[in-house]
């Protein structure tokens, strides 16, 4: 029979085809996130900036599916202000889909959608089913602090407005390029680093 103590490890996450997947996606998440916000990242072109976005919103939309991360999500809707999960999933999530799936544009400035190009093949669809959903929900403003350059940024974040009325929704009226991108990886990096902190602590409990 297992002790209690074998069994609780069984039961840490990350499994080890989990922790090679995590290493890998954090590694470049991290690495992006660093590099986005160099103020040497600014100064490089339009097409690549774009290229970075997409890179770093397609390795948050593939870590949101471990579990643990579902779960601080479902937190996050408990006890964080209105929004934040919705934020920090099902916006992002869009967002990764738009950029992916409508590979049309090179530059974060020129992304729109409207209802019938999303619907082109079939309605109802994740991109359909979160404007459906969110369409002309009020804005939520945010403030984020840069502590190495002892600054407060104020941002923007909109749900699209339109849509149902088949109006172009552009991403840069939902998520300004420069602190709007900046503030969805503070939230981005917030939301997966408990993760970090709870597998130490899980492994200390055990060890």
């Amino acid at each position: 029979m297992e002790s209690e103590r074998e069994k609780a490890i069984k039961e840490i996450r990350p499994n080890p085809a989990e922790k090679e997947f995590l290493t890998l996606a954090y590694n470049r998440f991290y690495d992006l996130y660093e590099e986005i916000n160099s103020d040497e990242f600014w100064e490089s072109n339009e097409k690549y900036r774009f290229n970075q976005f997409k890179s770093v919103f397609s390795i948050y939309n593939e870590l949101l599916k471990y579990e643990p991360i579902k779960g601080v999500i479902e937190y996050l809707k408990k006890h964080r202000p209105p929004m934040e999960a919705e934020i920090g999933s099902d916006l992002f999530s869009t967002i990764r889909n738009i950029v992916v799936h409508f590979p049309f544009f090179e530059v974060w400035n020129d992304v729109w959608i409207r209802k019938d190009i999303v619907n082109w093949q079939r309605e109802g669809q994740s991109i359909d089913k979160f404007f459906d959903k969110y369409d002309g929900h009020q804005q939520v403003k945010y403030r984020f602090w840069e502590a190495d350059k002892k600054k407060m940024n104020y941002v923007v974040i909109g749900f699209g407005n339109g849509y149902k009325v088949y109006e172009k929704i552009f991403l840069r009226d939902m998520i300004n390029e420069r602190d709007g991108v900046r503030f969805c990886l503070v939230l981005m990096k917030n939301i997966i680093d408990s993760q970090i902190e709870e597998i130490s602590e899980k492994r200390s409990e055990v060890s």
